[in-house]
């Protein structure tokens, strides 16, 4: 099915939720680069952050968002995405989500930064309760068509089929080259509506609580095809990722801080009040900043998260995941504090959209993480990441109706062309720069920065894409090279827009300027891009 109405890239609650409402209009065909439930939705311990509590409010909700958010949100965005919240967690519930209940509704949990408790969940694993329904009702629906194992390489535009835009210079998009993993084939899939639903680019950083897929595909692809994207210096990094050698990316909810849980240095002092009044309930980045001084000024590697003096049964019963993963470990969340670090977790930023997912080019949409709506701005509040996702399917699948109504004809794509290309003698180059790549970003672009580490990563990432285009120019593709480019490019993009904030706002913070400057408030960095003509070649 290389031919569908609407193409989707991206297999998490955004791209699962737009193809559930969009196959009304066409056939949709869903592209997941690993396996069908491998996005970072599954990895969301917390929940969907939507306002049922008698005692809570819209209002309530919007001013924690906007609080979170240091003076960068669209403030019509969030009251629009708060109002719906409600109805959007109602489907994901008819749709046959295990939300936890109570007598009097959804069972409402808190996180950090919020107000009020707000948290609609299914257990302490919400994410994984939801790709795994979304998932079954994909598979069944007979108009959608997933296939696995698909890694997109780049947009399919007017200016690359035909070396040209339309008389008024503006671009379209009409699918994307796509790699098969499993054969190696490089083929092209058009569609009238394409929708980039790719997720995050935790992968830029060496630590980082998101799964292998996340490596900031749709925000590179977008950026080399002409696309502009803002805020990319705010990336979210959870406060607490469980410490331990075999622990490769498995975060301790926020949840747990909500439900009591208190951070320490390793000699057991509480450190959260000096830092902030709402102490561990402070903003994530707050927090994360907290724990990050704390560690250096100690020389400790680790703090530890301990919800040792709440009651055992209560643990076990809201938390019963997140218990049992830890007792594989060899921790006790009933008895003993669990170290924890920070690690990079969301991007805030991302291609410039609207709620819709409408994007600067016609016949490309842009949802979920993967996208700037403006609801973040500089600080993502806990737990409205699912929320805005449901809510820009829901009108994506409008703008997929309005489209396929205008457009009939999709232009012929030229078969992918590896002429001149070899394979690669050895892995040991790519895995090299995958490495540096990711260091570079976490020593030097990480929770805390300075002029100097900006400049020199700067530096550091030109030398190493200037050899990383090459061996995509030289070599006969595959999935570790595709990625690569991609979080290369990304972590430059994300260098590039903190080096041009001169202040410190919300995620980003920089030792040499550390004063928030209230001309900057709506000053969003947004950096154009025209790809090399040999791109497609």
């Amino acid at each position: 099915m290389d031919q569908p109405d609407i193409l989707i890239i991206g297999c998490g609650i955004a791209g699962l939720s737009l193809a559930l409402k969009a196959a009304v209009h066409g056939q949709v065909l869903v592209l997941s680069k690993k396996g069908a439930e491998e996005s970072n939705t599954r990895y969301a311990q917390g929940g969907v952050a939507a306002v049922f509590d008698r005692a809570d409010s819209y209002a309530d909700h919007a001013r924690d968002t906007l609080r979170a958010g240091a003076g960068l949100c669209d403030v019509a965005v969030v009251r629009q995405v708060v109002r719906e919240g409600p109805e959007r967690v109602r489907e994901l519930a008819a749709l046959g989500v295990p939300l936890d209940r109570d007598r009097r509704g959804f069972a409402l949990g808190r996180e950090g930064g919020h107000s009020r408790r707000r948290i609609v969940h299914a257990s302490d694993f919400t994410g994984m309760a939801i790709a795994q329904t979304l998932v079954e009702r994909v598979r069944a629906h007979p108009r959608i068509h997933l296939i696995e194992n698909q890694v997109a390489v780049d947009l399919i535009i007017d200016s690359r089929l035909r070396g040209r835009r339309d008389a008024a210079g503006r671009d379209t998009c009409w699918g994307a080259y796509v790699l098969d993993t499993a054969s190696g084939e490089i083929r092209p899939v058009t569609a009238r509506v394409t929708a980039l639903a790719t997720g995050g680019c935790g992968k830029v950083y060496l630590y980082t609580t998101n799964p292998d897929v996340a490596t900031g595909d749709g925000l590179a692809m977008a950026y080399r095809a002409g696309l502009p994207v803002a805020d990319l210096e705010f990336v979210q990094f959870h406060p607490t990722c469980l410490f331990h050698p075999r622990a490769k990316s498995f975060l301790l909810s926020e949840a747990l801080r909500g439900e009591g849980a208190l951070l320490r240095t390793l000699d057991g002092t509480r450190f959260m009040p000096a830092y902030h009044p709402l102490a561990e309930l402070a903003p994530r980045d707050v927090v994360a900043r907290a724990i990050d001084r704390e560690m250096k000024r100690r020389g400790e590697r680790h703090v530890y998260l301990d919800m040792s003096s709440r009651s055992a049964a209560r643990i076990r019963e809201r938390f019963p995941n997140i218990h049992a993963a830890l007792l594989e470990y060899g921790f006790d969340l009933t008895r003993e504090p669990i170290p924890v670090v920070p690690a990079a977790h969301y991007m805030c930023g991302g291609i410039v959209a609207d709620l819709a997912g409408r994007t600067a080019m016609r016949g490309l949409l842009g949802l979920g993480e993967v996208a700037r709506t403006g609801l973040h701005g500089a600080n993502r509040l806990a737990s409205n990441s699912l929320l805005e996702a449901l809510v820009c399917a829901h009108h994506a699948a409008g703008e997929v109706a309005r489209r396929l109504r205008t457009v009939r004809r999709v232009p012929r794509a030229q078969p992918w062309s590896a002429r001149g290309t070899r394979p690669p003698y050895e892995s040991v180059v790519v895995e090299h720069n995958w490495d540096t790549v990711r260091r570079v970003m976490w020593d030097l672009v990480g929770i805390v920065r300075t002029d100097e580490r900006l400049d020199f990563a700067a530096r550091r990432l030109a030398l190493l894409s200037e050899d990383i285009e090459l061996d995509y120019q030289r070599l006969r593709l595959h999935a570790d090279l595709i990625e690569l480019r991609n979080i290369a490019l990304v972590g430059s993009l994300i260098v590039r827009a903190a080096r041009a904030r001169r202040e410190s706002r919300g995620l980003h913070y920089n030792l040499d300027h550390p004063r928030l400057v209230a001309a900057l408030a709506r000053r969003r960095p947004r950096l154009r891009l025209r790809p090399p003509r040999a791109a497609l070649t």
